[in-house]
Formats: structure tokens, sequence, C-alpha cells
């Protein structure tokens, strides 16, 4: 398997110099001995769509560009438009994955119950771009998230019922699992035959005290409570053996230090 990490939040947060904060983030991946990295799709915006740009800057530093992230807006067809474009870019700077999400919202209530008819507007357009990504020899996949119409077990398998398999994987996430209420071990194991890419991050213990912001729980890998033992030896059981791609939303102290925890646990206990 190999091992990734998540570079958004180095660009997120410092949007006056982007290609300055991408590199920043190649160069301490690559000290910290990751195999690859992801970024959100929109980091085309940053390096005016020039992905010789990307591509060399990955190679400066001997890494991977694994996957890119594409938010859904509402608009199914300014989204398939926008997979085209993204798609291309992959191809030139060597990505394989296509990540996909439903649209977040923020205002209550944050849990919702499934909503069949955007589920399966969402499984017709990743189909739709499941055949885009085969045909150009990438892949894609559907993140299960927070907050969005794909998130629970139940909703989950509303998405995977009208999906075809030979064209959209899911990108599981342990974190996201967690907190909607599934065992992350288990469900990695249930939808295993589905999964082809994997998003790892941890979850503290809630004690009461995130109440309405359970993405607050988020931290480094070994921090909080989720059982990647269990999560990698589901994966392993049913031969996986792809990208484990770290991500965290909010770092502990900095991106570089939460990154470097995650990685020495990545080493230390699970043998990557």
């Amino acid at each position: 398997m190999k091992t990734a990490y998540t570079g958004w939040t180095w660009l997120v947060n410092h949007k006056d110099n982007p290609k300055y904060e991408f590199e920043q983030f190649l160069k301490e991946m690559s000290d910290l001995r990751y195999d690859a990295v992801e970024n959100f799709a929109f980091i085309t915006d940053y390096f005016d769509n020039d992905a010789a740009q990307v591509k060399a800057l990955l190679d400066k530093y001997h890494l991977e560009m694994a996957n890119l992230y594409q938010h859904f807006s509402g608009d199914a067809e300014a989204d398939y438009r926008k997979a085209e474009f993204y798609v291309d870019f992959m191809k030139k700077i060597g990505a394989t994955y296509l990540n996909l999400q439903g649209v977040m919202w923020n205002d209550a209530p944050l849990e919702r119950p499934a909503d069949e008819k955007t589920i399966r507007e969402y499984a017709q357009l990743s189909n739709r771009i499941g055949k885009l990504c085969k045909d150009n020899g990438c892949v894609a996949c559907f993140h299960p998230h927070a907050q969005t119409p794909v998130f629970s077990a139940e909703q989950i398998e509303l998405f995977l019922k009208y999906t075809d398999a030979e064209l959209v994987g899911l990108c599981m996430d342990t974190a996201h699992t967690t907190i909607a209420g599934m065992d992350a071990p288990e469900a990695f194991a249930g939808y295993a035959s589905r999964i082809v890419y994997v998003h790892l991050k941890d979850v503290a213990a809630d004690h009461g005290e995130f109440a309405g912001r359970q993405m607050e729980r988020f931290c480094p890998l070994g921090v909080g409570c989720v059982d990647f033992v269990g999560v990698v030896d589901a994966l392993k059981a049913a031969g996986f053996d792809g990208v484990l791609c770290v991500e965290l939303d909010r770092p502990l102290v900095c991106n570089y230090k939460s990154a470097m925890i995650s990685r020495n646990y990545l080493h230390d206990v699970l043998g990557l």
C-alpha cells in the first residue's frame, strides 16, 4: 500500500501565495517520506491550468499526485464539464483517482434522512464521470462525507445500489465512517469490494463536548479512538493494495507536525 497526504490545508489557509505553499507542502511530504499526495481539484486555478508546472514540482520532489478531489455543485452538467477538464489535467500530471463529494451544508439539521432523489442524481452523475475516467485510464471514487446527502450507512447503500461497480468506487474515510456511527473496521470490511481509495484520519473520543460539531473531533493518526489496525487488516484481507491517504482538516499545531505524527504512526504501528 502507498501512503499519501492531503495538501489542501496548506493552500486554503494561505491563498495569497498558493504556488509557494504548494511547493512547501511537497517539500514537507518528501521530507516525511510519504509516497504520494492529493489535493482539491481547484489547484488547477492556482497554476492557471498549467499542468506542466504542477508535474515539474511533483517530479522535483519525487512524489506522485495520487488524487484530485472534486466537489459537486448541484449543477450536474457543470460538474460533468469540470470533470472533463480535471481528467485531462490528471492525465498530464500522472494522477489516477478523481474523488467526488456531494454538496455540503452547514445549516441545521446537520444530519438528515436519506434523500433518495438526490442520491440517485449523484449516482447518475458519478456513473457518467466514472465512464469518463475509465475511458481515460483514471478511476472515479465517491467520498461519503458528513453534512452531505451521502454519509450514513443507509445513504451509502442507496448510492451503491444506483452506481455501476465497474465505473464508480468508494473513497471510505475512517473519521467520517466513525462519526456516522459505524465501526470503522466492520464498515471497511463490508464495503471492501467497492473501496478503491482510502482517507485516514483519527477521531477524538466524544464525552459530550462536540454536540453539533462532530468534525471538530478529527485529529492525527493514533491520537484518537479509531482502530486503524483493524481497518488495515480488513483492507489486506480483501486484497486492497492501493493508496492510504491521511487527511486532517484542523492541524493540532501546524500542518508539518500533524503530518509527522501520522507518518510516525503509519510506520511504527501499521508498518507502512
